[in-house]
C-alpha cells in the first residue's frame, strides 16, 4: 500500500476582519468536543451571545499578531511541512481542523497521489477532546464518507517521549539562555475540569486533586492534565530546575464552568505582585505559535506582569519549524513507513 503523511493543526481564519473570523468561530465553538454541552444550549452559547460580540474583539487581536504572509499557525505549519517532506520520500499533506485548509482536502490530496494508508499526525502532544479527539473523530467519518478504501494510522499523544522532551528542553534552554528570568511559568491551554472526567477510563481516577496526576493508572493515556504537568516534570528534570523556580498553569478559560487551575492570567499577576521581577513562560500545549502565545501571552501576559511591577517578560517561542523538531517528527514517520509500528 502506497503510504502518506497528514499533519493536522488547529486552523486560522482566512484573514483577521470580523467577517472571517466569525465563521471560524462558529464552526470551532459549535464542535461538539470543545463546548460539550446539549446542541440546544451549545447553539444559544455560541450563535446566541458569543458571535454576536466576540467576532470583532477576536479580529482585533489577529490583527495585532497576523504577518504578511498571513495567519502565523499557517504559515509555520506550511514551513514545517515544506521542511519534513525534505526528509521524507512520502507525500506530505497539511490540513487544519478548522478554517478553509480542511481535513478533507488534505486526505483527498494524498489520495490523488495514489496513497492508501495514511499516517495522521494531531500536532498536538497532549491528548485532549477539543484537540486530538476531535480531529481522529472527524477524519474517520471523511475516510468512511469519502474515502472508504483508505487506511488511516494516527499518531498517539507524544508528551513523554524522550526525543521530544530533549527537543522541548533545548528550545527552553536556547532561548533562555542569555535572559534574566527568576521563574519559569509553563502554560497550557486551559479545558472545563468535566473533559478530564469524562475521558478518565476508569470512571473513578480523575479527582483532579493534588495525587490523582502523579499516582500511576491506565486514565492517564487520555488525561490531558496528567500529561501537561507531566511535561512540565520531564522539563524541570532535564533542565534540572530547582523546586520553586518553575510551575505550571491553564490559559484561555471560557465561560463559568469550573476549569483546570491555576489560571495563567492571574498566576502571572501573582507573581509580579509576590516580588518575581523577571518572568519567562513557555507554552508547550501548542507546537505552533499562534493567537493564544502571539497576543495571549506574549502581548497580554506582559502587560498584566508590567502593571504589577514585574521588570522583564520573556516568552520562549514554540517549536515551530524548529530543525530538530522537524527531525523527530521526519523519524517518526520514516520509522511507521517501514515497519508500520506507530509511535506511542
Amino acid at each position: 500500500m502506497k503510504k502518506g503523511v497528514l499533519l493536522v493543526n488547529l486552523g486560522s481564519p482566512d484573514s483577521p476582519t470580523p467577517e472571517d473570523v466569525k465563521p471560524y468561530l462558529s464552526e470551532f465553538l459549535m464542535d461538539e468536543r470543545v463546548i460539550d454541552v446539549p446542541l440546544w444550549l451549545r447553539t444559544f452559547i455560541v450563535k446566541g451571545i458569543i458571535l454576536k460580540t466576540r467576532p470583532k474583539a477576536s479580529a482585533e487581536a489577529y490583527q495585532k499578531i497576523w504577518w504578511e504572509e498571513g495567519s502565523p499557525l499557517i504559515v509555520i505549519s506550511q514551513r514545517l511541512q515544506k521542511k519534513i517532506q525534505k526528509n521524507t520520500e512520502l507525500p506530505v499533506a497539511l490540513a487544519m481542523r478548522y478554517g478553509s485548509l480542511t481535513i478533507k482536502k488534505g486526505l483527498q490530496e494524498l489520495v490523488d497521489k495514489g496513497v492508501e494508508h495514511v499516517f495522521l499526525m494531531p500536532l498536538y502532544p497532549q491528548f485532549a477532546m477539543a484537540t486530538t479527539e476531535t480531529i481522529l473523530v472527524l477524519a474517520e467519518e471523511i475516510r468512511k464518507e469519502y474515502f472508504p478504501n483508505l487506511k488511516i494510522s494516527d499518531l498517539k499523544a507524544f508528551y513523554n517521549r524522550e526525543d521530544y522532551i530533549d527537543v522541548l528542553s533545548n528550545s527552553i534552554d536556547r532561548h533562555l539562555k542569555d535572559k534574566p528570568y527568576d521563574h519559569l511559568l509553563f502554560s497550557y491551554h486551559g479545558v472545563p475540569e468535566r473533559h478530564i472526567r469524562k475521558r478518565d477510563i476508569t470512571k473513578s481516577h480523575c479527582k483532579i486533586d493534588k495525587s490523582c496526576c502523579i499516582t500511576p493508572s491506565p486514565a492517564h493515556e487520555y488525561c490531558y492534565r496528567h500529561q501537561c504537568l507531566e511535561v512540565t516534570r520531564l522539563v524541570a528534570e532535564k533542565l534540572n530546575l530547582k523546586d520553586g523556580t518553575y510551575s505550571s498553569s491553564f490559559q484561555s478559560r471560557l465561560g463559568i464552568d469550573p476549569w483546570l487551575q491555576p489560571p495563567t492570567d492571574l498566576t502571572i499577576e501573582r507573581m509580579g505582585k509576590k516580588g518575581v521581577e523577571n518572568l519567562a513562560v513557555v507554552t508547550p500545549a501548542f507546537v505552533s505559535d499562534c493567537l493564544e502565545t502571539l497576543e495571549e501571552i506574549a502581548m497580554e501576559g506582559a502587560e498584566i506582569f508590567h502593571e504589577v511591577g514585574g521588570k522583564n517578560f520573556t516568552t520562549v517561542p514554540c517549536l515551530n519549524d524548529d530543525q530538530e523538531f522537524v527531525t523527530i517528527l521526519s523519524n517518526w514517520i520514516n520509522d511507521w513507513a517501514t515497519s508500520e509500528a506507530v509511535p506511542v
